[in-house]
């Protein structure tokens, strides 16, 4: 992979208008909750929606261009992402504020926490799953992002996103195509913002739910570690962490990465963890759930970019 400002040279000026930050050779470690994985070629911080728009205009198609969150669900591999890799800023979309009696606009930016706090601040039940959810709305809104038995379409009015040629389309909840941790809308579309109601309800029965969710995640889950969140998604009929558990899989390490003692659906960074480290962790996992019970997990963690010369991870370690 070539040097960012020699992408940089290529487009000769282009994007010379942008009023975002562009950060050619950026270090993905110092974005993912992982704190592991290689470079982005460059990375860009657009200041809003209308810069955002005209950096899709300028670039040209060819150009690979890739959107990720605040970091929680994301492991770069250690060949790092080629193009430019989109992060939307705090500033321009990270802002929540209520619009109705029973709606609330959140910029995809936005911690999961912040809204479900608005919605506290705002009487609205419905909202609470959101304060134990690790990530940001524009991967809420991506992977139909749930906790506690709600889901992120329950509650989804509308989405305001920006397509790769910077034209900006508004889809309905039913335009967005949910499933569970899924989404059919485009996989090119780079979420804004996003409309979302709830029910009018009693700010202490909200407060005490969202205490609740709060006290049973700091029980189960390894908060404090570095870590990128549910690692699989739950298989039909069963939880991932039951066929981890009863594959052998709990506390397992390779190199500096580990299942979580504590929740076995969790990989940690434990001690300076190589994207490949925590790659051919999950794939393990994945082939020892597969000898023991036969079901094939999938992925709930998105992974990005070139591996490493040499450094290839095979799913399910070729095995299967």
């Amino acid at each position: 992979m070539e040097s960012g400002e020699a992408l940089l040279g290529k487009l000769d000026g282009r994007l010379s208008k942008l009023r975002g930050r562009l950060m050619p050779d950026a270090g993905m470690d110092k974005i993912t909750w992982f704190r592991a994985g290689g470079p982005a070629q460059v990375l860009f911080q657009p200041a809003d929606e209308e810069d955002l728009a005209a950096f899709l205009q300028a670039v040209p198609e060819e150009f690979p261009v890739m959107v990720v969150g605040i970091g929680s669900n994301l492991l770069v591999r250690d060949g790092g992402i080629p193009g430019f890799v989109v992060r939307l800023s705090a500033k321009g979309f990270g802002e929540v504020g209520q619009v109705s009696d029973r709606q609330l606009r959140a910029g995809a930016a936005a911690p999961d926490k912040r809204l479900a706090a608005a919605a506290l601040d705002a009487g609205l039940a419905g909202f609470h799953f959101y304060h134990g959810i690790p990530g940001g709305i524009g991967g809420a809104l991506r992977m139909n992002a749930g906790a506690n038995g709600v889901e992120t379409r329950e509650r989804v009015v509308e989405v305001r996103a920006l397509d790769r040629k910077g034209n900006l389309h508004v889809l309905s909840n039913a335009d967005m195509g949910y499933a569970y941790r899924h989404s059919s809308a485009a996989p090119g579309l780079i979420f804004t913002s996003a409309l979302f109601e709830g029910d009018p309800g009693d700010r202490e029965e909200i407060r005490q739910a969202m205490d609740e969710v709060q006290n049973h995640r700091e029980t189960v889950q390894p908060v404090r570690e570095r870590t990128g969140g549910s690692t699989f998604k739950n298989p039909e009929g069963s939880s991932a962490w039951k066929e981890i558990d009863k594959a052998g899989g709990r506390g397992l390490r390779v190199g500096g990465a580990q299942m979580s003692e504590l929740h076995c659906n969790f990989m940690i960074n434990t001690d300076a963890a190589t994207g490949h480290d925590l790659e051919t962790l999950g794939e393990t996992i994945r082939v020892k759930v597969y000898d023991n019970s036969g079901i094939r997990l999938q992925w709930e963690i998105k992974r990005l970019g070139l591996f490493r010369e040499g450094g290839q991870v095979e799913e399910f370690l070729g095995k299967v």
